[in-house]
């Protein structure tokens, strides 16, 4: 990255990777190209908010190091002096040494810890937000321990940070704009958020929908509600207004919105019973599959059609549809 034209060269690869590469590849892919100009080992990439107590992750990608790293790093983590340098400047991006950073006797653990998962050298950067205390960064780390980092490598990563970052949100967006449309109803948008709720990305339909719902609500964490739906598994979210689809992906939430409709109101036995009549089944046949009395499946039905507000057939159809 010596030259202009390599630095552009690239930016260029690293965008269109963005475009066309799948969201579980895309991070290991981006580091591929970068590797090259700045070379390194294995990495970190990953994204926390920043706590009186340390760092609360929120998201994180492991590229050729082992899921044990993050077991035995907890065991060792008070003894990290980079990472509190990193927390009293998370938007700098930052080079170390692991020798001459960790050579107190009481960090002997520390250096151990490196050395099992071949982290003699490493870079730091990551983007900031002062508003919220949150920040994605990504580590560099080097095995030999005679590769020592340089000024002119850590500022190469500096420059490249803000690219690194928007390349992967662009990525996510790709992928958010790639699922598919919400079925039925009136569609108020879509949103992207990590699994503690922080919104990486949500577009103006969407959030006007959020602030319809819940007034109260200001982010940047999606709304109590939406959030607890997701941490219990649920596939949708139907609140007063509107309803939330929630898809749980590549460890992110990814979300949609649209407007309730009467077919919302349906128990889930009356949603079934309702989409044996929308494909043409009788009541004796409807009441054979349920193991009811046909008088009973009439009656049902008599109460399906008036909260769909339907007369026939057709319209109980067409008002299934608005609900996908």
């Amino acid at each position: 990255m010596h030259a202009s034209t390599d630095y552009s060269d690239l930016l260029l690869r690293l965008y269109r990777l963005a475009h066309e590469q799948p969201i579980d590849r895309f991070q290991d892919e981006a580091l591929g190209i970068i590797k090259p100009v700045l070379p390194f080992d294995s990495a970190m990439w990953g994204s926390a908010t920043m706590t009186a107590g340390g760092i609360d992750v929120h998201t994180l990608h492991l590229h050729r190091q082992p899921v044990e790293m993050l077991q035995a790093y907890e065991e060792v983590k008070h003894l990290d002096t980079a990472a509190q340098a990193v927390t009293r400047h998370p938007a700098q991006t930052m080079a170390f040494d692991a020798r001459a950073w960790f050579s107190g006797k009481h960090q002997r653990a520390l250096l151990d810890y490196g050395r099992r998962f071949e982290q003699s050298h490493f870079f730091i950067g990551g983007t900031f937000d002062h508003c919220t205390s949150f920040t994605r960064w990504l580590t560099l780390f080097r095995a030999d321990p005679g590769a020592h980092g340089t000024e002119n490598e850590r500022s190469r990563l500096a420059t490249l940070m803000p690219h690194v970052q928007q390349a992967l949100e662009f990525n996510r967006l790709a992928h958010l704009n790639r699922l598919p449309r919400v079925p039925g109803g009136v569609t108020k948008g879509s949103a992207l958020a990590d699994p503690r709720g922080m919104i990486d990305h949500m577009d103006a339909a969407f959030e006007q929908a959020l602030r319809m719902e819940w007034p109260a609500w200001r982010g940047p964490l999606l709304p109590d509600p939406v959030l607890a739906a997701a941490q219990r598994g649920e596939a949708c979210l139907l609140a007063h207004a509107v309803v939330i689809v929630l898809h749980a992906r590549h460890g992110l939430l990814w979300l949609q919105a649209r407007s309730r409709c009467a077919a919302d109101s349906l128990s889930p036995r009356e949603r079934a019973v309702a989409r044996f009549i929308a494909e043409g089944h009788t009541h004796k046949q409807i009441a054979a599959r349920f193991q009811r009395s046909p008088a009973t499946v009439r009656n049902q039905i008599r109460s399906i059609y008036s909260k769909l507000e339907v007369s026939n057939a057709a319209e109980l159809v067409e008002a299934l549809r608005m609900a996908g």
